[in-house]
């Protein structure tokens, strides 16, 4: 696939996904490697082009530079966004109430501790999807149960053979601590964050290194 097709089909899959206005993103190529530039109205807008771009067969890394710029009728004061992004989060179940965060100039910072990664994650979901949030930063520190090192990385590699999405024969599993290494190849970026999800469910995990290559 040249670059210019590739080009291509990213812009066909963003115009695609109707959670994205495709309309001011630019789109570039370099062997597999598709940059996203531009401006978007909101940040749910930037997280989801990136997602789409992913998608696209072909693409093995995504360089999201796009800028959120706000609408003037969406726009708020750094009080007031602080207050709507933890009513947001005090809604949602999963997210625990050690969670807190500070807003900047649309700039969201996520503090406090959590148990699980998925936790994190739902906070940083919820987070950017209050209007008026132009970016957000996850400072939550990860305060898991100890488990031992081989026990953790014997959990993760049954976790991905049992996985019916993704192919394990090419991933590697190192732990060193709480710190879980993944490395190898897969064939799309399904597996890919199947294989990263896996490895944050693990008991006592605090910290996954992902270096994983997409590879068609």
């Amino acid at each position: 696939m040249t670059n210019n097709e590739l080009q291509g089909w990213v812009r066909d899959e963003l115009f695609w996904d109707p959670k994205v206005d495709s309309a001011p993103i630019a789109v570039s190529a370099n062997g597999g490697e598709v940059t996203l530039r531009g401006t978007v109205g909101s940040f749910r807008q930037k997280r989801e082009a990136q997602k789409a771009a992913e998608r696209v067969y072909g693409v093995t890394s995504v360089k999201n530079r796009l800028d959120v710029r706000i609408l003037d009728e969406y726009g708020r004061q750094d009080a007031d966004l602080r207050g709507a992004v933890l009513q947001a989060m005090a809604l949602d179940g999963l997210i625990p109430k050690t969670i807190d965060a500070r807003a900047d100039d649309g700039l969201v910072t996520l503090t406090g501790t959590a148990a699980w990664q998925y936790q994190r994650e739902e906070a940083e979901f919820v987070v950017g999807n209050v209007p008026g949030v132009v970016d957000v930063d996850d400072q939550i520190i990860l305060i898991n149960a100890e488990a031992k090192a081989g026990d953790v990385k014997q959990a993760i590699e049954q976790a991905l053979q049992r996985d019916a999405k993704l192919d394990a024969e090419g991933l590697r599993v190192n732990t060193r601590g709480s710190m879980v290494m993944l490395s190898g190849a897969v064939g799309s970026w399904g597996e890919h964050d199947a294989a990263v999800a896996a490895a944050w469910a693990a008991p006592g995990v605090t910290a996954v290194e992902d270096r994983i290559v997409v590879e068609y």
